[in-house]
């Protein structure tokens, strides 16, 4: 086991989550901050064509299959070196994203969609994943009211979607109870935070003791 400690973020489209985790780097030392699909040149390329909103053609097998290699290339080049040298690494989505928007919203079954990103990661998964639970309207209307805000090719599907990527949620805090933590974010940003240090804090100090 690696002496580092890997913590992800998850949430469907809207939930604040990026807004978060970069606070989190801001507050914790020698913490490595990253995301997927991207964080590594060859991810970012891969990025570009699951997101790009030109490729709307994209199947769903197709896609939960460049989200693997993705996955696989960013654990092998960055993530795991990471926790290797003892650092905290803060990954801005990882599996669970694709058990819940390809494996349950797009229907490919969540069983399907692991068996092939078992064969990326080889069972290695997060000490810690933080998921920012909020309405798909509420998420939505976040995103449409951030001018800045990337809008990308899963921003623009129907409500049905975002409302069953949700569900895919739910079912995975159901499964993985001990890992996943739940995070109200419909509050305040500092509320938001403060809920997720918490969570961190709890989890580094564990690490310390065990």
């Amino acid at each position: 086991m690696s002496s580092g400690t890997f913590i992800t973020f998850e949430g469907p489209d809207g939930a604040g989550k990026t807004t978060i985790i970069n606070m989190v780097a801001q507050k914790l030392n020698n913490a490595l901050l990253t995301r997927e699909p991207g964080g590594i040149d060859i991810a970012e390329q891969i990025r570009r064509v699951i997101l790009d909103k030109g490729n709307t053609a994209m199947d769903s097998r197709t896609e939960a299959l460049l989200y693997a290699a993705a996955r696989r290339q960013h654990l092998i080049e960055k993530v795991k070196p990471a926790l290797d040298a003892g650092r905290v690494v803060l990954c801005d989505r990882f599996v669970d994203s694709s058990l819940a928007y390809q494996g349950y919203a797009r229907g490919l079954g969540m069983d399907e969609v692991f068996k092939i990103n078992q064969f990326a990661i080889e069972d290695f998964m997060p000490e810690l994943t933080i998921y920012f639970d909020i309405e798909p309207e509420a998420g939505l209307k976040r995103i449409n009211k951030n001018k800045g805000r990337e809008i990308n090719r899963l921003d623009l599907e129907d409500l049905d979607f975002h409302k069953k990527v949700r569900e895919g949620y739910h079912l995975l805090m159901e499964h993985f109870p001990h890992r996943i933590v739940r995070i109200d974010a419909s509050g305040t940003v500092d509320e938001v935070f403060q809920n997720t240090m918490k969570q961190i804090e709890e989890k580094l100090a564990e690490k310390r003791s065990s």
